[in-house]
């Protein structure tokens, strides 16, 4: 099948705690109240994105890949925190595998933009693991949970086990493993869209958590690829921060580009904010030019 940049029709997501950022700056235009999650890159039974462009415009990517589908890798999201988002926890690949028939999670957050004072929750403080059980059923889980202040342009590398939470009035890039499997811990006793409380899954987290201590929680957070080139570098993504006239060399795996501000052309094609693109892998060399600021991931 030929190869050539391939804009992507996002997959949207209507979560309680989701606002009107991504429709009013990222032009993802929907009819949902509380737009919470565009899903940029997804090959998913849960969200699926469409070729918007070239000659394949109308084919779901799915299609596209063939083969190549099955175990798709990465999930790539842009997440509106209106308000703050559960506690949450994700296993690794092994316990996801023998628990949920699904890989575990790793993730890591580029900060496209946070209101002032605004916090993550990244890891945990003064940790044990029957208190904790306790504190997450009876309401004081808050007391063991390390908050972090965030700013725009910060960088959070989240492993499996690791203990996290976006705050309220964040705008978040999330590239991750392409799973779901999420522990909920805490929800703040919020109702869900049925008017109920959402479901906790404490004792699952209970065996996944790992206390990372805060000098590790330091340590990992820009994950050891970092420098000014790499947001990260793990065994599962490589993700880079990029701006202007730049060349994008899709060899052994495909390229994701998210365009976080500005406009110009992807090789024959046009990009703006909010826009993403699927480099094929072994399409080779794509040039971009114009005034733009650009997120790109690829899987290892």
């Amino acid at each position: 099948m030929n190869k050539y940049p391939m804009k992507l029709k996002p997959v949207f997501k209507e979560i309680i705690w989701g606002g009107d950022k991504l429709k009013r700056d990222f032009n993802k235009q929907c009819d949902l109240n509380k737009l919470a999650e565009s899903w940029e890159l997804t090959v998913r039974h849960d969200g699926m994105n469409i070729i918007e462009n070239g000659e394949y415009a109308g084919m779901p990517l799915c299609d596209y890949l063939g083969k190549e589908a099955e175990g798709f890798p990465l999930l790539i999201k842009l997440i509106d925190a209106c308000d703050k988002l559960s506690i949450q926890v994700h296993p690794d690949d092994k316990y996801a595998r023998e628990h949920e028939g699904e890989y575990g999670k790793t993730e890591m957050w580029y900060i496209v933009d946070a209101l002032p004072g605004s916090k993550l929750v990244y890891g945990l403080r003064d940790y044990d693991k029957e208190s904790f059980k306790i504190a997450a059923k009876d309401g004081t889980l808050e007391k063991y949970l390390n908050y972090v202040d965030v700013h725009k342009g910060d960088v959070f590398f989240i492993p499996s086990g690791c203990v996290h939470a976006i705050g309220a009035g964040i705008l978040i890039a999330e590239i991750q493993q392409s799973s779901n499997v999420t522990y909920r811990v805490y929800d703040y006793n919020r109702p869900g869209a049925d008017g109920k409380p959402r479901p906790l899954h404490v004792d699952k987290a209970l065996d996944v958590i790992v206390d990372y201590s805060p000098e590790q929680i330091e340590k990992i957070r820009y994950e050891d690829g970092y420098n000014k080139k790499y947001l990260a570098n793990c065994k599962y993504f490589t993700v880079s921060h990029l701006y202007n006239d730049c060349v994008i060399d899709a060899k052994d795996s495909f390229v994701h580009v998210l365009c976080l501000d500005g406009s110009g052309m992807i090789g024959a094609y046009p990009i703006k904010k909010g826009d993403s693109y699927f480099i094929p892998a072994q399409c080779g060399k794509v040039k971009i030019s114009g005034n733009l600021e650009l997120i790109t991931s690829e899987a290892k």
